[in-house]
Parts: C-alpha cells; structure tokens; sequence
C-alpha cells in the first residue's frame, strides 16, 4: 500500500507541483490548504507524513505543528517544514516546535521527495523493532508500542509511577539510541551518522535542538540535565544513574 503525505500548502501552483512530483514518486497525497479546519481534517487523512507551510491562512504553520505535537492521533507523525522563512531563528524554530525536517523556498522537488523517503524509510525500519523492550535507570521504552515511560514522583504521590512521555519520532530514535548506549561520549557528526543515518542534509546543529528538546521532556531542570549531559567541545553522554 502506498504511503500517505498531507501537504498543507496555500498557493494553489506549487501545491499542484509538489502534488504531481509525490504521485510520481508513488505516495498517494492529499492537499490542504491551511484553513480552519485543517487539523481536524489531518486527523481524519491520517497521513504517514506532513508536509507543512509556514505561512498559512488563519494560523501559521508554527502553531499547527504545536498543536500536532500536543498528543492524539498525529503526535508521532513525521513533519517537514517548507518555507520561505529561511532565517536561522525559524529553522532553529521549527526543529525545536516539533518538526523533523525543514527545507527552504525554492526547492528541488527531487530533493523534497528524496526526504521523504527517507524519513518513511526510517519510520519503517524503527516499526521492526529487534527487542520489544528496553530499561535503563528510570526510562522504560516499549520499542514496539513506540512508547516511553520514566519514573517520576508526582505530588502528592510520595512513591514513584511510570509517566509516559510524548516523543516525536526523531525524539524517540534519539533517546533510544541513547539507553542502548550509557556513559559514552557521542560527537554530534557520530549521532548525525547513527540516528539520522542516510539523512546527509541535516546539520549537527539539527543535533543540538533535537537534544534540548529531549531533555526538556525527560529532565526535571533542562538546563541541569542529569540524564543527558554535554562533554564540552565533543557532543554528548547519556548517565544511566
């Protein structure tokens, strides 16, 4: 069966381009224009991945993508920004709001759809789990399920209980990457390498919001991170305490 892409663009022309490259390459695409409504809509389509503007009718792309993040049906749907918006501050934005991936206006369409394979390609591999279970400290990770649990204790409760945490895909891969592999030093060109594997377009920038976002999920003071610390001048540890 073929794989379903959302595009959620309002300029009829280039909806229409990246419509045609998407069917040619084999997915099966539906369009949205951004209008009110549109979240609701997605959730009906159920897309296998996003393709979001950010500048759209009513909200913005930003603001759509949070509120996918939120938690439901799409929270773990892969989402790529594609923008005009090419300013450090809005990429910087977009990985940290939840996006996966972000391409600027004008784009190669070969190239968009390359990233798209790729990033499926990934969701795939990571849907064949080789265990169904990983525990390490207070993280449990149900490979399987896709789901991540961490010992915390919540007022007034005075004893520990497993709380799950949303993670996007990326999010995921990342932290489970980590459990597999304490107390040693990974540099951002290493993790590029072995989380983002065949997605050479990423930078190890992409590497350092994607872990501040990870910790401000899984850390109970992000900016004193206990679990996943930095090594100055190199990248980064995981302490399984």
């Amino acid at each position: 069966m073929s794989k379903k892409v959302a595009v959620v663009e309002d300029e009829a022309e280039l909806a229409s381009l990246i419509e045609y490259n998407l069917n040619r390459g084999g997915f099966q695409t539906r369009i949205f224009t951004g209008a009110d409504g549109t979240f609701r809509d997605l959730e009906t389509f159920q897309p296998d991945l996003i393709v979001l503007d950010v500048m759209l009718p009513g909200q913005d792309g930003f603001e759509l993508c949070r509120r996918i993040r939120q938690g439901g049906k799409l929270a773990r749907t892969p989402v790529i920004f594609l923008t005009a918006r090419s300013d450090e501050v809005d990429r910087v934005l977009g990985l940290e709001i939840g996006g996966d991936d972000y391409i600027t206006k004008p784009f190669s369409p070969r190239e968009l759809v390359a990233r798209i394979k790729a990033h499926l390609r990934r969701s795939d591999t990571e849907s064949e789990p080789r265990q169904t279970h990983l525990t390490m400290g207070p993280f449990r990770i149900d490979v399987a399920a896709r789901r991540v649990f961490q010992s915390k204790t919540t007022p007034p409760a005075t004893a520990p209980a497993d709380v799950e945490i949303e993670l996007t895909s990326t999010e995921f891969k990342l932290l489970e990457f980590f459990l597999n592999h304490p107390g040693r030093a990974w540099s951002r060109e290493e993790l590029l390498r072995e989380v983002w594997g065949e997605q050479h377009f990423v930078t190890p920038r992409t590497v350092d919001v994607h872990i501040r976002r990870l910790r401000e999920q899984i850390e109970s003071k992000p900016d004193e991170p206990a679990f996943l610390v930095t090594v100055r001048g190199f990248g980064y540890r995981f302490e399984a305490q």
